[in-house]
């Protein structure tokens, strides 16, 4: 008994009529990223059937016959390298030049993709100057070792494309997609995705329309037929493609109310597919059963920033972001002021006293700006918000007040840390809770970055010896990686140094080691003053 959404004449009607439509084949294939909500979510029987007489060839599509093999020169073994031609490779791609970063442009060195690949997948730093530098390498346009398997080509860009969805990075991870070129199948799919979260699905179903070949699954054409207005196509490529088995069984039913607005009436609501993916999430909300954000991958919480949700919704989806660095000061800074607090308690104190600190910092008082700073801190420390909290203000601090203003050597940035206010933590002094508060803000201050200096920073009194033991210029000189192995080892000094948070002092020495060794002396000198305040910016121990 087909349990369908039609009787069965309309629906052997429908496959008469899309008999054109299915006409390419279909084949199954397996999720292809990490992140099983997102891309592998739609990683079922992927269609081509936009293809039609007249259109150019598919770029999947292969003549039919031998292929041409080439002939050898001699009898002599060589090592076999793999290029794709007419494209570039998109794993060399990025929106950041190497020199931002002060690292080689062949930082991959001869790493195997797939070996990099897996180790981005399995680094997932806490430390904020830690998923900074990450996303950081993730965007930056390092040249890539040359593969022996062309399927290989393109994995670690892919990779480094989720590693940013999962980092919630939307807006990083479309740049570095569209930086790649026209986008193939998979890299559509997260393009589709993150258009679907961003609320812009119209500019990716247009891409899809005028794409032969790349729509990521049947759903999503249906999706896109119906929001460009053809109900009809939608309705009939639907109901065929649900009666050969190619729908998802949890996307059906609710792409069935979506079409059929006389579903509507019918008792009970859809069960939400699991997991959530992008595509389920519209669809619920245009059918009116939309859900919470909460509870559901992180990168969801940007539907919750669009202007037609409510100010309480919109606050609590910037803290998620910001909480691990994927929202932007500014954009925090302004959503936090957006209106007056309609209660108290939670995220509305923390409202409350951020408007409290922003009059302050207008009216220019030093002793009010301390009093408003004070509350502000601990409301924000907390919630694990302190670092977003010293993004926000810590440019605006008056200097007189906290010992900032032009940074020795940093070209006149106005509000970096000057050397008085770092050295002051560094060195432990006795300080007032308002003044400690200061310092940490200066540390943690918007430009995240140590003044540079001649000689380096004393190591802080804070930190345990054991830790402090991989800020030594010996342990640096020890921890030199293998010039081909460069990029693998920075990868592995990010979770190397991240384990300080959880007791591993040793191997967290031995992250600093090697980053000061690679270069990344900011980084490093950051991460362990970041180490030693994370009581005060993750009182729980989560970011």
């Amino acid at each position: 008994m087909p349990p369908r959404w039609t009787d069965p004449l309309p629906r052997i009607a429908g496959l008469a009529l899309t008999v054109g439509l299915l006409a390419a084949p279909v084949r199954a294939e397996p999720p292809l990223v990490a992140s099983d909500w997102l891309s592998g979510s739609l990683a079922v029987p992927r269609e081509s059937s936009a293809w039609r007489p007249g259109d150019g060839v598919p770029a999947d599509a292969r003549p039919p016959g031998p292929r041409p093999q080439a002939v050898a020169r001699s009898g002599a073994a060589g090592d076999v390298l793999v290029t794709r031609l007419g494209a570039g490779d998109p794993d060399a791609t990025g929106t950041v030049p190497p020199r931002k970063l002060g690292l080689p442009a062949d930082l991959w060195g001869r790493t195997p993709a797939p070996d990099l690949a897996r180790a981005i997948a399995a680094t997932d730093p806490r430390l904020p100057v830690l998923r900074g530098l990450l996303r950081q390498l993730l965007l930056t346009q390092f040249r890539a070792a040359p593969v022996s398997d062309l399927a290989d080509q393109g994995k670690l860009h892919l990779a480094r494309v989720d590693g940013l969805l999962d980092m919630a990075a939307l807006a990083q991870a479309r740049a570095l997609i569209e930086v790649a070129g026209t986008p193939d199948a998979d890299r559509f799919r997260r393009l589709f995705d993150i258009a679907l979260i961003e609320g812009r699905e119209q500019q990716a179903c247009k891409m899809m329309d005028a794409t032969p070949g790349i729509a990521p699954s049947f759903q999503a054409r249906v999706y896109c037929l119906a929001m460009g207005g053809d109900w009809a196509a939608a309705s009939t490529v639907f109901y065929a493609a649900d009666a050969l088995g190619l729908i998802d069984r949890q996307m059906a039913p609710l792409l069935a109310h979506f079409l059929d607005d006389s579903l509507v009436d019918q008792p009970g609501s859809l069960t939400a597919p699991r997991p959530v993916t992008p595509l389920a999430f519209r669809i619920l909300e245009a059918i009116g059963q939309p859900l919470p954000t909460t509870g559901l991958p992180l990168a969801m919480a940007h539907a919750d920033l669009r202007a037609n949700g409510g100010w309480k919704a919109r606050l609590e989806a910037a803290e998620r972001l910001a909480r691990v660095g994927a929202l932007e000061a500014a954009t925090l800074r302004a959503i936090y002021t957006e209106q007056k607090p309609a209660a108290s308690g939670g995220v509305w104190d923390r409202a409350a006293a951020l408007q409290a600190l922003d009059l302050a910092l207008t009216g220019g008082d030093p002793d009010r700006i301390a009093t408003a700073l004070a509350e502000a801190s601990a409301h924000f420390a907390s919630a694990g918000l302190a670092d977003a909290l010293a993004a926000m203000i810590a440019p605006d601090l008056p200097p007189a007040l906290t010992g900032t203003g032009t940074a020795t050597g940093t070209g006149g940035d106005s509000g970096a840390p000057d050397d008085a206010a770092m050295l002051r933590l560094w060195a432990g002094l006795p300080v007032t809770p308002t003044d400690a508060a200061l310092a940490e803000l200066a540390v943690m201050a918007a430009h995240r970055r140590l003044p540079p200096r001649a000689d380096p920073p004393p190591t802080p009194s804070l930190l345990p010896e054991a830790l402090a033991e991989g800020l030594t210029d010996a342990a640096r000189d020890a921890a030199q990686p293998d010039p081909d192995q460069r990029g693998a080892a920075l990868l592995a000094a990010i979770s190397d140094t991240d384990a300080a948070l959880a007791g591993d002092l040793t191997r967290g020495a031995r992250g600093l080691a090697v980053l000061r060794a690679l270069g990344l002396e900011e980084q490093a000198w950051l991460a362990a003053v970041q180490i030693a305040l994370w009581p005060r910016l993750s009182p729980d121990g989560r970011p």
